[in-house]
């Protein structure tokens, strides 16, 4: 017979009720003070670090862009604005313009499309494939100087290959660093074989996320090859290109030490960038007010492309992937 306390089941002040709800003070098991100091503990390194070293020195170049300062003791003559306008007004910082907006077009059209169709051919089951990939990415793990260096060598007039090689063309002997008309497109070329492996194996890495069975599909419904890739495989790269345009525009802009030591501007500023020249005004002729100027223009320019970028470009893509998260919960 079962007793009249077993039939009413486990009591209210009970064993089996102690674990009771924990209450608005937790979350997740964990107390909220104790996420709060986790998070502290862990973001604070972070954000010391941050404002040393990337808002503090933009906010003393700012400082210092209003003064006429050659870098040795305190600013003392203001001179506002002047600093920009001179820098405007100066044709070889225009010019330094205009050799940026060049290497980001021939990035765009040339190095990126280049390297989407490396990246598409390494993905065919080719033999030796993955010493081929290995290949063409080490050049991007060499330093930028040392990239300059070597092609320095390799040009080197009357004992480089790549001089020996203009001069079977019938070319001027060293003549891709040393001609202004042509100076741009040599710098070019370094900084593609220097960087095309990076954008390869992205290229390579979305390609390879893509589910084989959509292309299978379109080839079943009667798609070519081309058909394909323009259909099904290059709007699924859409982020990826994105990506990898946004970082080559900045690249572009900041661009310095393999243009320093492949030419070192020259020749007479045909292949000198804002970075070159902002170096140049502030440690070789300590005219570092203005020089600081230019680095804050660099600074805006980038700022104001990766704002614009981010929203008009890149938004759909981050919002994608925040709705993808929240449907998979």
């Amino acid at each position: 017979m079962t007793t009249s306390s077993t039939m009413s089941g486990p009591r209210p002040g009970g064993p089996e009720a102690a674990p009771a709800a924990s209450g608005p003070a937790t979350r997740g098991g964990r107390p909220r003070a104790g996420r709060r100091l986790t998070l502290a503990v862990f973001l604070t390194p972070a954000l010391l670090l941050f404002l040393l070293l990337v808002v503090a020195p933009i906010v003393v170049a700012s400082y210092a862009s209003l003064f006429k300062w050659n870098g040795f003791g305190l600013p003392e003559n203001f001179v506002g604005l002047d600093n920009y306008t001179r820098a405007f007004a100066d044709p070889v910082f225009r010019g330094d313009l205009v050799h940026g907006a060049i290497l980001i077009v021939l990035s765009l059209v040339v190095q990126l499309p280049f390297a989407m169709a490396l990246a598409m051919l390494l993905n065919q089951p080719l033999r030796g494939r993955a010493i081929y990939r290995v290949i063409f990415f080490a050049p991007y793990v060499l330093s930028e100087v040392t990239t300059a260096v070597l092609f320095n060598l390799v040009f080197s007039p009357n004992r480089g290959m790549g001089d020996a090689i203009s001069r079977l063309l019938g070319a001027e002997a060293g003549a891709i660093f040393a001609d202004p008309d042509t100076v741009l497109f040599g710098v070019f070329l370094v900084v593609s074989w220097k960087y095309f492996g990076l954008y390869m194996i992205l290229f390579l890495a979305a390609r390879q996320g893509i589910p084989r069975e959509l292309n299978e599909a379109a080839r079943t419904d009667g798609a070519g090859a081309w058909q394909a890739f323009r259909h099904v495989t290059l709007p699924l790269l859409g982020p990826t290109i994105r990506i990898a345009v946004f970082l080559s525009v900045i690249g572009a802009i900041q661009l310095f030490d393999m243009v320093w030591v492949l030419t070192g501007g020259g020749p007479i500023h045909a292949s000198e960038t804002m970075a070159v020249t902002m170096f140049q005004y502030g440690f070789r002729r300590f005219e570092v007010g203005y020089a600081s100027a230019i680095s804050i223009i660099m600074f805006l320019l980038s700022l104001v492309f990766a704002l614009f970028y981010q929203r008009l470009v890149l938004r759909r893509d981050t919002e994608g992937a925040l709705t993808t998260q929240g449907g998979q919960r």
